[in-house]
């Protein structure tokens, strides 16, 4: 499974659209080779370099296997978003403090629909993908803070 986005390059800046305190818009994502046999794609976004661990930005589940599109500032039909680490169940853009910061996307093709509350957490996410991801997949983009 691939996991790419017209708007960056794996390892490469996230566009300012993307920022908390800008379009707070996310990019648009496409997924490719999901397998056959996939029930259910979620998705996760994190931060591993907040000052205090990873820091989650979006949440989402449920997200049926025949989308290979996430467009810009939109969740597909039929997902289930999660909550975040801002308090919100919707995507929250890069806003770091300091530094320059890694922002991950991970996708990962499940065997089965997720019976998993909205709202629930990537902690909640990650217990109940266990043992039913099929293939996963990565993106990272880079997002500096503001001077």
């Amino acid at each position: 499974m691939k996991l790419s986005s017209p708007d960056f390059e794996n390892g490469q800046p996230l566009p300012s659209f993307c920022a908390y305190g800008a379009e707070n818009k996310s990019p648009e994502l496409k997924l490719e080779d999901v397998p056959q046999n996939t029930k259910s794609l979620a998705l996760v976004m994190d931060d591993p370099d907040a000052p205090r661990g990873t820091w989650v930005h979006w949440v989402l589940w449920n997200i049926p296997p025949d989308v290979h599109t996430i467009k810009k500032g939109q969740t597909p039909d039929g997902a289930v978003p999660g909550r975040n680490d801002f308090g919100n169940t919707r995507y929250d853009g890069p806003a770091p403090p300091s530094g320059v910061h890694r922002y991950y996307f991970r996708a990962y093709a499940l065997d089965q629909i997720l019976n998993l509350p909205k709202g629930s957490t990537k902690s909640d996410l990650l217990k109940k993908i266990h043992g039913h991801v099929l293939a996963s997949a990565e993106l990272m983009g880079t997002f500096a803070a503001s001077r």
